[in-house]
């Protein structure tokens, strides 16, 4: 089912102060836009929001980048941010949230703006072959995120489906990425570090279970 569109949601994110309507113009220098030089973790396709709001109020110590496509799921994700930072007495200061196509991710990140982590969470399983190119993890967008990761950085990456988390760990394997932990039922695990997204949680109900692997970047 479609979201219904939210006129809300685009003027509330201009005016918000970790929103970034350019986010071109901060290629290369995303480092020095955070009020803390600490490590940077980006969130692929965050939707509602709900996970790194959680993450980056969970961690003040790190700085977050969430970008997503639909402004209508970042004014949700706005407001998830100022709620979670409003229920710790937080000031927002470890977070920016930015509207882009991450198929042409390389243009707003490049080699200078060192990833510690990207997340990628329940992305769109893109099923029909003529479409897998646009999956997130497809060696294509893979390549891309190597020119922003550190050597040692890893990607974690969550799903419910099978035959992308199958085609993915060959993915991760072509493009120069170690697989350091990997599971097909993550629930089942003793995995401390894990925080619940909506998709998770709903997919979680209906009995699916969820895969999930961590996959290090290492020199090609």
């Amino acid at each position: 089912m479609r979201m219904r569109n939210k006129p809300w949601a685009k003027p509330e994110l201009e005016a918000c102060d970790y929103f970034i309507k350019e986010p071109e113009k901060y290629k290369g220098e995303w480092l020095s836009h955070f009020s803390k030089k600490q490590p940077f973790y980006i969130e692929l396709g965050c939707g509602k929001g709900g996970f790194v709001a959680k993450a980056a109020s969970m961690h003040p110590e790190i700085n977050f980048l969430a970008i997503d496509l639909e402004y209508k799921m970042l004014g949700l994700a706005r407001r998830k941010v100022s709620a979670e930072y409003d229920r710790n007495n937080m000031p927002v200061d470890n977070i920016f949230l930015t509207a882009y196509n991450i198929e042409k991710i390389s243009e707003l990140l490049g080699e200078d703006d060192k990833a510690d982590r990207i997340y990628i969470n329940f992305c769109n399983p893109w099923p029909r072959n003529k479409h897998k190119k646009h999956r997130l993890t497809h060696p294509r967008q893979l390549m891309q995120y190597r020119t922003f990761m550190k050597d040692g950085s890893e990607i974690w990456f969550k799903t419910d489906d099978d035959e992308l988390f199958e085609e993915s760990i060959s993915y991760f394997d072509e493009c120069g990425f170690r697989i350091t932990y990997l599971t097909r039922d993550l629930h089942s695990e003793d995995f401390k570090d894990n925080i619940m997204t909506e998709h998770e949680k709903m997919f979680s109900d209906e009995g699916i279970k969820i895969k999930f692997l961590k996959a290090e970047k290492v020199s090609m």
